[in-house]
Formats: C-alpha cells, structure tokens, sequence
C-alpha cells in the first residue's frame, strides 16, 4: 500500500530489466577468449587433440553434419499430431472445418516441412559432390612473360 521512496537499488551497474552490465561484459570477454581457443583447438586444420570424439567435434564446428534434419522431422511429426488432434476440438462447431483441418492443414504441413527438407538435402547433395571432386582449385594463367620466355 505504501511505497519506500528510499528503496535505492544494491547495485548501479544494473542495465536492461535488470541484468548485471558487469557480468554481460565479462561474458562477452570470456565468450571470445573461448572461441578464439575453441577455433585453434578444435576447428583449425591442425588440431593438437586426437580421439573419435576430437574428430567428431571437429566435424560437428566445422559444420560438416547437420542436425537441422532430424529437428525438422521431430518438429514434423509433433506438428502433424498436433494439428490432428487440434481438429477434433472443432468437430462440435463443425464436421467440415474438422475434416478441413485435418486435411488441409496436415497437408500445408507436409508441404512446408517437405520444402525445408528439399533445401537442407540439396545442401547436403552438394558437399557431397564437393567432396567427391575434392578441393582442387583450378590452375591459374601463368603471366605472359613465363610464357614468352619458356617457348624461347
């Protein structure tokens, strides 16, 4: 009912709703200082670590599996369970809005989640070629002059 007009805060370094600024900026420092480390420790080409599990944390920073897919098709068969069960609480008010729903919206799913899927696998498809081709850069033009010299 009253309100304390000498209710001063414990802390000035207290930035948007609440948070300390003070621990934000240390976060932020140790965040770099980590990933800086993390790059040459784990990502970088020469890696001092060995072990299955090094390998696959170096396949997984350097973003050479994915795991958007099996995500998506969890999120896919949560969202197709629930726009199912969702249309049986419209049944009461209408059998055409049921069966609407439940066709319709299971099939505006399925044609999202298909969409997402077809770009995430053409992804895939091409670092798979990439990687059948292997990395070689296409040879450079040597200059005229290397060429002039060498027919002499």
């Amino acid at each position: 009912m009253y309100t304390d007009i000498y209710d001063y805060p414990t802390s000035y370094s207290k930035g948007f709703a609440g948070v300390d600024s003070t621990w934000m900026i240390i976060s932020l420092v140790l965040a770099i200082v980590g990933g800086i480390f993390a790059y040459f420790a784990f990502v970088a080409k020469k890696n001092p670590f060995k072990g299955p599990f090094i390998e696959w944390l170096h396949d997984f920073l350097n973003f050479k599996m994915y795991i958007v897919s099996g995500i998506l098709k969890i999120a896919y068969v949560c969202t197709a369970i629930f726009i199912t069960l969702g249309s049986f609480g419209v049944i009461g008010s209408s059998v055409a809005s049921f069966f609407g729903i439940l066709i319709f919206g299971n099939l505006l799913a399925r044609i999202s989640y298909e969409m997402l899927l077809m770009m995430i696998t053409l992804v895939n498809n091409t670092s798979e070629i990439n990687r059948k081709l292997g990395s070689k850069e296409p040879k450079k033009e040597e200059p005229k002059e290397k060429k002039a010299k060498e027919e002499k």
